[in-house]
């Protein structure tokens, strides 16, 4: 799962300095070795050490609030040394002198500042981490007769969690799997979604049609949501071989079988949920070897200089290969490197593999016939 989330918090306690206090800490010190060199050059009237006072400032942007003290005080009595060597020293000396010590406590305040903020972010990226791994539980590598690999790749920097989801779980009813979209973004978005989830984990369980899933689904939908609200989805389900996916709204699934991709488009198009979607199951039959890659439509939305990522054409070459955790890590390096790091859009990506039968296991009826099977 994606999801490094790329913000770097300042150290605030003992130890190492952090990249950002070294470099502050680095150019600060050039800065003073600079002005240093150049009094020393001119002679023994202090003329630049008030140009000193940019040492801390410079160090603040970047560095933690004991660095820049550390560098304010250095540069203060770099040049107060300077001052002191005058002949005679004069008020303006005196003035850049007491200015340099100015410059430190402001600089070291808002360094302080600066570091808290940083540390803030870093503890909400943290929470937002938790709460992703809360509601996007880690998937695989083996559910039932099926390998499974998941990723999220968010379009934020500095955020892991939005609107998509996805679940597979082995249920007495086969291996079921959902996938979906929120219309919109940020907390509402993220509420919707493991709504959305929990429900599902409820009712895979319970409901042994798809159709029916579908319904309760929607239900839950519609009484958490705006009137311009809804969410997109696809429901697969793998049993004794047999596949069967019902969609609302969402984009197709990927077929991967013997180096081609089929998308396996709906019978009929149905709504998102929250539109009292009506439903009609696609059917396939699954080979060993066959992969299925679910995905959301940040990755059809995909595109650099106004030309889409190819999925479907390098599908085949970026997932057919290795373990389905390869694929995938294939997947989104091609994909980042497309769009040169910024995407409009999450994405959340499933691939699946078909190891064949399980042994000693009569497989039950798929769902689509169970009231075929009844009647």
């Amino acid at each position: 799962m994606l999801s490094g989330v790329r913000t770097q918090a300042f150290q605030s306690g003992h130890g190492p300095l952090s990249p950002g206090s070294r470099a502050g800490l680095g150019a600060a010190l050039g800065l003073l070795a600079l002005v240093s060199a150049v009094e020393i050059a001119d002679g023994p009237s202090a003329h630049y050490i008030a140009l000193m006072a940019a040492a801390p400032v410079l160090a603040a942007a970047l560095a933690s609030w004991r660095v820049v003290l550390g560098v304010g005080v250095l540069a203060t009595g770099v040049g107060g040394s300077f001052a002191l060597v005058e002949p005679t020293m004069s008020l303006v000396t005196a003035v850049n002198v007491a200015g340099i010590a100015l410059a430190t406590a402001i600089a070291a305040a808002v360094a302080a500042a600066r570091q808290r903020q940083s540390e803030r972010i870093a503890e909400l990226s943290r929470l937002a981490s938790v709460a992703q791994q809360a509601v996007l539980r880690p998937l695989g590598p083996q559910v039932g007769t099926l390998a499974v690999a998941a990723s999220y790749i968010s379009s934020t920097a500095t955020a892991v969690i939005g609107g998509d989801l996805y679940e597979v779980m082995d249920t007495p009813y086969g291996v079921r799997m959902i996938i979906g979209d929120v219309r919109g973004k940020g907390l509402d978005a993220v509420r919707l979604a493991s709504i959305v989830l929990g429900s599902y984990r409820h009712v895979a369980y319970e409901r042994a049609d798809l159709r029916a899933v579908v319904t309760d689904l929607d239900r839950a939908v519609a009484r958490n949501v705006g009137d311009e609200d809804f969410v997109t989805a696809a429901l697969v389900e793998e049993r004794g071989g047999t596949l069967t996916i019902v969609n609302c709204g969402h984009p197709p699934p990927l077929l991967l079988r013997g180096g081609e991709v089929i998308p396996l488009e709906p019978p009929a198009p149905a709504p998102p949920l929250g539109f009292m979607p009506v439903v009609r199951p696609r059917v396939e039959r699954l080979e060993p070897g066959d992969r299925l890659l679910l995905f959301t439509d940040g990755l059809g939305e995909a595109r650099r200089d106004g030309e889409f990522f190819p999925t479907a054409d390098r599908a085949w070459r970026l997932l057919g290969h290795g373990t389905v955790a390869d694929g995938l890590a294939s997947l989104e390096t091609a994909l980042v490197e497309w769009v040169h790091g910024r995407l409009d859009d999450d994405i959340a990506l499933v691939l699946m593999e078909y190891t064949g039968p399980a042994r000693d296991v009569t497989a039950p009826v798929p769902s689509w016939e169970v009231g075929a099977a009844e009647s």
